[in-house]
């Protein structure tokens, strides 16, 4: 409870000081990132694989101590926090990220490559962070290595088309114990699109079990009612 009604404040506050001042980025597949501005918007994003499962992303710029920057904060479905990342305007480059476990327990993670989206579609982006696990003896390393695929027009929302740049991610999270030195890894593969003048609006596994599709854009005013208890 204290955490939803702390994050209502904060979008309060973030809305009240907003305007329409949009910053620039010198990554040259900008254009397909989020929108770059100070007012929030929130992703709703539904698992057409089965229907009920959704994610929210709350997306919005500003300008602080770190310089001016973007942050994606991710949400489950009933409203909890999962994650939060901080893109450099400039490169869109990775520089803070923040996990939540189960308990609602946030922690800093620890970056070691801070590629997540391109600037040079021909070379591969790699993403690689460091955090606790659920056990407290184990860590966690979460590696993203993405591809660029194609080009191609999609679908976004009401049925409207725009371009699109697909990319191939190979996700693997591996276990370890640094008191027993053991190591257990899970890999898989999906394929994200983002939108020009979107960002991320769909992602799949390679065999659809799970798809994840951009729904609606909600203001902070609707995702405060849809979180709220």
């Amino acid at each position: 409870m204290k955490f939803i009604l702390f994050s209502l404040l904060t979008m309060i506050l973030l809305s009240s000081c907003s305007n329409d001042e949009r910053f620039k980025s010198l990554n040259p597949n900008a254009e397909y990132f989020y929108p770059i501005d100070t007012i929030p918007k929130v992703y709703l994003y539904r698992d057409v694989a089965h229907g009920l499962d959704e994610e929210f992303h709350r997306i919005y710029a500003i300008r602080d101590f770190a310089g001016p920057h973007v942050v994606v904060e991710r949400y489950a479905s009933d409203g909890r926090l999962l994650e939060a990342i901080n893109y450099n305007v400039d490169s869109l480059a990775a520089f803070d990220q923040m996990v939540v476990d189960r308990f609602q327990k946030k922690e800093k993670a620890y970056i070691y490559k801070n590629n997540l989206f391109p600037m040079d579609l021909k070379k591969e982006a790699w993403y690689s962070i460091k955090f606790k696990g659920v056990v407290d003896s184990t860590l966690i390393l979460r590696e993203v290595k993405r591809n660029f695929q194609k080009n191609k027009r999609i679908a976004v929302i009401d049925d409207e088309k725009v371009d699109a740049i697909i990319f191939e991610d190979l996700i693997r999270q591996t276990v370890l114990n640094p008191f027993t030195k053991k190591e257990q890894a899970y890999q898989a593969k999906q394929l994200s699109y983002f939108a020009k003048g979107f960002g991320l609006v769909e992602w799949h596994s390679l065999d659809k079990n799970v798809h994840f599709r951009l729904e609606q854009i909600l203001t902070q005013q609707e995702f405060a009612k849809i979180i709220a208890p």
